[in-house]
């Protein structure tokens, strides 16, 4: 006999509970289990069509696993170095940078410095406000660098992880489906592999997105002759999977610096505005709608939101997992609204008189 509705709720409400109390309890632990968690998910399909070529789990997952080390040790001696020399040239420059945003100000715009100007008042009270939180922002960075983020750790663990699940992955789906409740196990197993598809289509798909436009940018801004070209364009690629932020943050980095660094010379400032400006019309009109597709569900509002509710509430391991659980309440919010319509509570008495017919 079945647990009665409100007895189902009241367990699987607990068990919800425990989890986000974990969760929040234990993000900083958990991350490299995440992150391992994630790469064994998004790899799966590629072992998986190894298998169907004739390879056993083990082989497929030691291909995946030397290709993987080989690709990042390539990542490492050729891509990371340079991002680094452009980084720390970055550092060196920014003094001379703001002593020529300064005289840059002193010359167009003079009522900025008068002191007496309502406008410099506001900007002063700003830079006061900016400079008391910034010893607590650092605080707050470095002790979440030292605490989650131990580059060691992750390093050591989160491969580790990563092999071991990927290689007993559909053993871990098999197992987790026999231990469903057998009256809801059918719809539970639809509303996955739902899930999963929104998941595949939009972490898959904008992975390659942000791939994609990470190296457009990185190459094209350095072909134009922008300095720091590759970090702006490393970084534009990074956040391209929030809606409308990385062409934010990469356009207006890179127009800033080809403002410093080719100001009078508007060609040069048009191509790398330019450069952006293609990037976008590309990602909008041909690589998300064909690598994400329009029928994800995910909207960006919605994104936006997921990611600073669990952010603030779980940290980085909150906007690690801010994707997924977004698409799983999205494929839960359209099943409880087609429960909904389906309802005597949504069709009334007309929708009783029409069974009754």
């Amino acid at each position: 006999m079945a647990l009665p509705v409100k007895d189902q709720l009241r367990y699987w409400g607990i068990a919800a509970a425990v989890f986000v109390v974990l969760l929040y309890l234990l993000g900083d632990v958990l991350l490299p289990f995440v992150i391992g968690g994630a790469i064994a998910y998004f790899l799966d399909p590629v072992a998986d069509r190894l298998e169907k070529l004739g390879l056993s789990r083990i082989a497929a997952t030691g291909i995946i696993t030397v290709v993987g080390v080989l690709g990042f040790i390539l990542m490492i001696l050729m891509v990371v170095p340079a991002l680094i020399t452009q980084l720390l040239d970055l550092i060196d420059i920014l003094p001379s940078l703001f002593k020529e945003l300064r005289a840059f100000i002193e010359q167009r715009f003079p009522a900025l410095l008068d002191s007496e100007s309502n406008t410099h008042q506001m900007l002063v009270s700003f830079g006061e406000t900016l400079k008391s939180k910034t010893g607590d922002v650092l605080q707050t960075v470095l002790a979440s660098l030292g605490s989650a983020i131990n580059v060691v750790v992750l390093l050591v663990i989160v491969p580790v992880v990563a092999v071991y699940l990927l290689m007993d992955w559909d053993r871990m789906i098999a197992r987790i489906g026999e231990l469903l409740p057998r009256d809801h196990a059918p719809t539970i197993k639809r509303l996955a592999v739902d899930i999963d598809a929104v998941l595949a289509s939009f972490v898959r798909g904008m992975g390659t997105v942000c791939l994609i436009l990470g190296t457009y940018y990185a190459v094209a801004l350095m072909l134009v002759g922008l300095q720091f070209g590759l970090i702006v364009g490393f970084i534009a690629g990074l956040v391209t999977f929030i809606p409308y932020l990385g062409a934010l943050i990469g356009g207006t980095l890179a127009i800033g610096l080809a403002l410093f660094q080719f100001w009078g010379d508007w060609a040069h400032i048009g191509l790398v505005a330019g450069v952006f400006a293609i990037g976008q019309v590309t990602e909008g009109n041909f690589l998300t709608p064909k690598l994400v597709g329009s029928s994800v569900g995910l909207h960006p509002v919605w994104l936006l939101l997921a990611l600073s509710v669990f952010g603030a509430l779980f940290g980085f391991v909150g906007m690690l997992i801010a994707v997924p659980v977004a698409a799983a309440l999205g494929v839960l919010a359209r099943f409880a609204t087609e429960q909904y319509l389906n309802s005597r509570l949504y069709t009334g008495l007309e929708g009783l008189n029409q069974d009754d017919e």
